[in-house]
């Protein structure tokens, strides 16, 4: 009897086990990725490079009449690209085989407009095989971006150039090994040289290019490889080139209605809740504000705060990043660009350092029929291939890490298992402190991955709630971390009243500054709010971590002479009441004069005083599409609008390449009243812009 029993218990065990591994998945929701969507999903952090004639032309969009000639650069070396790729973390790179203005960087049949004929490698160079070996060889992912518009093809517009384009992909695709990723533009059709004609050619973008066949050629030869456009047909453009994504971002999107140049692109930053085809998004944004090289954004590299935010907002929202690095007319990745990568690099690597939820307790409302294959604990397993899902008919479930013991914990990382399609429309995050839940983040999707930012909790338990779902919730993995304070220089401002404060990257910094010229320390004047600076003052200041008593450098700036009581009195031209933009103390502002008006440009300004004035400043205007920089000048002073002296004649040098605040001294003068005369403008538009005048006193 007792063996029966045994026999009997042994049986109902089996039984169990074999029911609980025979409990299905759930079924897919709504549109699932294709092999190729997921494998480009993983890639997350990629490079883009743009170099090619426009680097040596100083454009952003060639005309297409540029001569081979022109492209020459001296220290041109990919894989000092790659290996920067590399150390920054990322996992590939894009380059611009062709841009609109036609240059082929790689030796093509289908036009003399390239590299073998250009004088860098005596006309034998082959960029694009330099940078696939370059990649190969630092084990990176190659990509390539290929125009579909060129201005210079003397047969765009017309089926000869659609076999052309076709035949360029082709050699793209078949000579140089395994490609990742074919990114096609969205801008189509326009002004051009055309061969020399120098017109204007239109074309339909649906049907001009005969898309069905490029996806076909590139199924053919690099069936791996992701294809970008607005609409796909495997990655959608994010609907802006600033660096982010929608909070709420779907995966899917009706992409029949999509085409190149679609007009509703505002609706590609959210995606399509009702989606019919898995179309994920790529946040293409460039280091500087321009996308090729220009030495005058040499003072633009985005900051460090800058970058992190743009992590956050599209890896952490659910898209792949695409940070383009504008190679420099050397052929190298500029220091600039190589310093902040580094330390976007160094920040990442100390955010995502630890994961908390590692090897914790895992306590889950529901289990898909109880199985094992599809428990609590796959959310902290570290393999994206399993899951956590519950029960079909359940759309509302939650998740909970149990701490060992009380947990700092600032940052939650979720995915989605996507395979089975992107479910979750809205959830929440809670924290157990001291007993008590607490709310510290509430969001809408989740989709391949999603990172939440919040103000750190010493939490005992972290809960996930799935509120609003498709289908059941299938989760692969929550990750927790404690991220440090995000310590960056403290960026120095004062406005036209004279007030002064301390921008920050994180509101948790502390800063602690002096007045008179010494160095600052923790223990010198700590910053509570603005305050008032209204004469010349030398700020010096340190921002300070207090978790961990981290300081930064010493910054450094000087104000002189505050611009509360002055006023423009007289212009040139243009609009007077729009001229306090040069006395705003806000360079990021500016004014100008009129294309029509009286020339040169000139202003007149009421320093509300007399001063005793040592020198003058110009800030040039700091848009990214520049005109009317000031190059030569006068600069007058008087004491009563009437009678004026010229104190300064000269030019500003290399304004134009390097536009930061210019400075000019002269011998020391009474005056109330400043004239800057702009007698030389860059360009061939006439009108003088001016971003911030101000003065330098002989107090300083």
């Amino acid at each position: 009897m007792k063996n029966i029993r045994i026999i009997f218990v042994a049986l109902i065990i089996f039984t169990g086990i074999s029911s609980c591994s025979q409990i299905d998945p759930p079924v897919p929701v709504g549109p699932i990725p294709s092999e190729r969507q997921l494998a480009w999903h993983k890639m997350q952090y990629y490079a883009f490079i743009h170099f090619n004639m426009n680097t040596f032309t100083n454009m952003e969009w060639g005309l297409g009449g540029e001569s081979p000639e022109q492209f020459n650069p001296s220290q041109l070396d990919t894989r000092q690209w790659a290996r920067v790729a590399k150390e920054a973390g990322m996992k590939g790179i894009i380059i611009t085989a062709k841009h609109h203005d036609g240059f082929c960087l790689w030796p093509t049949k289908t036009t003399e407009h390239s590299v073998k004929n250009s004088p860098w490698r005596d006309g034998k160079g082959d960029l694009v095989k330099e940078l696939s070996e370059a990649c190969k060889e630092y084990g990176l992912k190659f990509g390539v971006y290929l125009s579909p518009w060129d201005r210079n093809h003397e047969d765009y517009g017309r089926p000869e150039y659609v076999a052309d384009f076709h035949e360029q992909l082709r050699e793209l695709l078949t000579n140089y090994g395994d490609i990742f990723e074919v990114w096609f533009d969205g801008a189509n059709g326009g002004s051009g040289y055309y061969g020399g004609s120098n017109e204007t050619r239109k074309i339909d973008n649906k049907t001009y290019y005969e898309w069905d066949e490029v996806t076909n050629i590139v199924r053919e030869l690099q069936p791996e490889a992701a294809i970008f456009s607005d609409g796909g047909p495997d990655i959608r453009w994010v609907g802006n080139e600033e660096g982010w994504a929608n909070e709420t971002h779907w995966s899917i999107m009706r992409r029949d209605e999509i085409h190149p140049g679609w007009p509703r692109y505002v609706e590609l930053r959210t995606g399509h809740e009702d989606g019919t085809h898995w179309l994920p998004s790529e946040v293409d944004v460039s280091i500087r504000p321009g996308w090729y090289y220009h030495p005058s954004e040499d003072h633009q590299v985005k900051s460090l705060e800058h970058l992190i935010k743009i992590y956050y907002e599209s890896v952490g929202r659910n898209s792949n990043l695409l940070l383009n690095l504008p190679v420099d007319n050397r052929g190298l990745v500029h220091e600039k660009d190589v310093e902040q990568l580094m330390r976007l690099r160094e920040q990442l690597d100390k955010d995502f350092t630890l994961d908390l939820a590692k090897n914790q307790d895992v306590i889950a409302s529901e289990v898909r029929g109880n199985s094992s294959n599809f428990d609590s604990n796959k959310v902290t397993d570290g393999d994206e291939e399993t899951y956590w899902a519950t029960n079909d008919g359940t759309t509302q479930a939650s998740v909970t890490i149990q701490f060992e013991e009380p947990t700092a914990v600032n940052r939650i990382l979720i995915q989605e298992y996507i395979p089975l399609g992107q479910r979750v429309q809205k959830f929440n995050v809670e924290a157990e402190v001291d007993g008590n839940w607490v709310e510290v983040a509430n969001q809408t999707t989740i989709g391949y991955k999603r990172i939440l930012r919040f103000d750190a909790v010493k939490a005992s338990k972290l809960k996930v709630n799935i509120l609003e779902s498709k289908g059941p919730p299938t989760i692969s993995n929550i990750s927790c971390y404690h991220a440090p304070n995000l310590l960056t220089e403290p960026v120095i401002k004062r406005n036209k009243d004279g007030m002064v404060s301390f921008n920050l990257a994180d509101k948790n910094i502390e800063t602690f500054y002096t007045l008179n010229g010494t160095d600052p320390t923790k223990s010198s004047q700590k910053y509570k709010g603005p305050f008032l600076v209204d004469a010349p003052t030398t700020i010096k200041a340190i921002a300070v971590d207090p978790a961990d008593q981290r300081t930064t450098s010493v910054t450094t700036q000087h104000f002189d002479v505050y611009k509360k009581d002055w006023k423009v009195v007289e212009v040139s031209s243009g609009i007077m009441e729009e001229a306090t933009k040069l006395i705003d103390d806000n360079s990021k502002t500016f004014w100008a004069t009129d294309k029509e008006g009286k020339q040169p440009g000139e202003v007149v300004i009421d320093l509300g005083k007399t001063h005793d004035l040592n020198g003058f400043t110009y800030w040039p205007i700091q848009e990214r599409w520049s005109f009317g920089m000031v190059m030569e000048y006068e600069f007058f002073v008087s004491t009563d609008n009437r009678n004026w002296k010229r104190v300064s004649k000269g030019e500003f040098s290399n304004v134009v390449n390097n536009p930061i605040e210019q400075t000019i001294k002269f011998d020391a003068t009474k005056g109330r009243f400043i004239k800057l005369r702009a007698t030389k403008v860059a360009g061939d538009d006439p009108r003088a812009s001016f971003a911030e005048i101000g003065v330098i006193t002989s107090n300083k």
